[in-house]
């Protein structure tokens, strides 16, 4: 009789490096939304007429959507299957950046808006979790996520570049038509190239209570901070909405640790390795949202940058992201600790940062904005690689989607967290400026101007001290809680990666030791 072993590793998917095109695709065209469209508001709100208090709904409607059900989108990525969840949320994206293109007024701009995050929702999820499952070798592996975290990373940058060229050069519509290609160039290709290894879909039922739950309060938690950024932390519907989120997210806790096939296993949170990048992971990303922002206005309003010069200005940052991503996390990440590109990423980041707290109204762009930009990125994209990579150590593979997703969940809400917290702190130091300065300013003219300047650096200053500390406190957080050896090293499974009766061995072949 044939002898029936254990079932042997997988072999390599022959398509496995096309598949990684339209992954990437994908993901850049998810990652380019969340900054393509700022540029473009301005004469969006002009042309449609939507108000000053309604605008900030362009952003807002996409990210309490995104954030709000990525945990769904992951759960049913594994349910449905990567592949069939991947392609339906590129044709959901394009369509709803159609609709969004064509907006004739404000009701049809926000409702775009949150159909885009709906989509992207599943879409990014399903893409992680098909490079977990497709690439299995750790060198190639570790190629695979340098690519992804580079893309990751500096997509948001590359948003601001080309938003810029297609607001000033053609029409602001164009930074939603153009997501259309991308999308139909990924969906034909993924149905083509990407072959998802059987057996690893979740087949349970679906947790509603877990749905509910989970989607209310990351949506309470995320218009909670949004709204502090426009109507101050001690408004009451801001302080409604923390006090919500904490109650739904208590509920959505309680009710997974009781309910059979809950939407987030708590074993995935609670492993230290994943929950070390989530939460380091997470922190990061208050940081680096805040100093786009502020980069962003002190380069236009106060340096008087066109949009398009802005952008082409963040690209010493994209260079470093792609060089810490591909040069120097991908090519150590096989020979070192996880822990040893983190932490020293984080913090290298965190003197990239610190450069700009020197930030002055004549500061000069090539001896001070520039390096700083350079050191930040490297220091990200090394740390980001790894971090990415980490997402899905050790977890069950019926899980891979839920759990990439809680790495999308963590930058949604850290974006969120960023963009409030670290500009509350900037307006309450311009104003604190203004106020010493008030006589100075009286006389008008040329001097108002100067003290009006000096007092948003000042901000974007005290702001970005706290982001350099944000930072370091992730690095402490990765060197703490992260201890998995390098890729392919022999040690133990990570602790509560299965649900019992053997899956953790099954995880170890089916999915990568180290994946997202």
């Amino acid at each position: 009789m044939p002898k029936t072993a254990a079932t042997p590793p997988l072999a390599a998917d022959p398509s496995r490096w096309k598949a990684l095109v339209f992954i990437a695709l994908a993901q850049l065209m998810v990652v380019l939304d969340a900054t393509i469209v700022n540029i473009a508001l301005p004469s969006a709100q002009t042309d449609l007429g939507i108000s000053d208090g309604n605008r900030q709904w362009v952003i807002t409607a996409y990210a309490l959507a995104f954030g709000g059900l990525l945990l769904f989108g992951g759960r049913i990525a594994d349910k449905w299957g990567r592949k069939n969840a991947f392609i339906v949320g590129l044709i959901g994206f394009a369509l709803a950046s159609a609709l969004g293109g064509a907006a004739n007024g404000e009701a049809m701009m926000l409702g775009a808006r949150a159909l885009q995050g709906a989509f992207g929702a599943l879409l990014a999820p399903a893409a992680l979790s098909l490079l977990a499952v497709m690439f299995t070798d750790a060198k190639e592996r570790a190629k695979a996520f340098g690519i992804y975290g580079a893309i990751a990373g500096g997509g948001g940058a590359v948003g601001l570049i080309l938003g810029g060229f297609l607001t000033e050069y053609l029409n602001w519509r164009w930074t939603f038509f153009v997501n259309i290609p991308f999308a139909i160039i990924a969906a034909v290709g993924a149905w083509m190239v990407i072959r998802e290894p059987a057996g690893s879909r979740n087949r349970a039922p679906l947790d509603i209570p877990g749905v509910v739950l989970s989607t209310l309060g990351l949506v309470s938690l995320v218009y909670g901070f949004t709204r502090a950024e426009s109507a101050g932390w001690s408004d009451g519907v801001t302080i409604a909405m923390f006090v919500a989120a904490a109650v739904l997210l208590l509920g959505f806790v309680l009710t997974e640790s009781l309910v059979k096939s809950p939407l987030l296993p708590l074993r995935v949170l609670l492993e230290r390795n994943r929950g070390g990048v989530y939460l380091s992971l997470g922190l990061a990303v208050i940081a680096m949202f805040g100093l786009f922002l502020f980069l962003t206005y002190y380069l236009q309003v106060v340096k008087g940058f066109s949009p398009v010069k802005t952008g082409f200005a963040f690209l010493p940052m994209i260079a470093g992201m792609i060089t810490g991503s591909t040069q120097i996390g991908a090519r150590l990440m096989t020979r070192v600790p996880p822990r040893l590109l983190m932490g020293p990423g984080f913090l290298l980041a965190a003197t990239g940062m610190l450069m700009l707290t020197q930030l002055e109204v004549g500061s000069s762009y090539p001896a001070l904005i520039l390096p700083a930009q350079l050191l930040l990125g490297l220091g990200m994209g090394t740390a980001f690689m790894p971090a990415m990579s980490l997402a899905t150590h050790g977890v069950n593979p019926a899980d891979a989607g839920v759990a990439s997703a809680m790495v999308n969940t963590s930058q949604q809400v850290g974006g969120a967290i960023g963009t409030a917290l670290l500009n509350t702190i900037a307006a309450s130091a311009t104003t604190a400026y203004l106020t010493d300065h008030a006589a100075e300013a009286a006389g008008g003219g040329a001097a108002a101007k100067l003290i009006q300047a000096q007092a948003m650096v000042e901000g974007y200053s005290s702001a970005i001290w706290w982001a350099v500390g944000i930072l370091v406190a992730s690095s402490t957080i990765a060197l703490t809680l992260i201890n998995t050896g390098r890729p392919g090293a022999s040690g133990p499974v990570a602790s509560g990666s299965g649900s019992g009766s053997g899956v953790a061995k099954d995880a170890e072949i089916q999915v990568p030791v180290i994946a997202h």
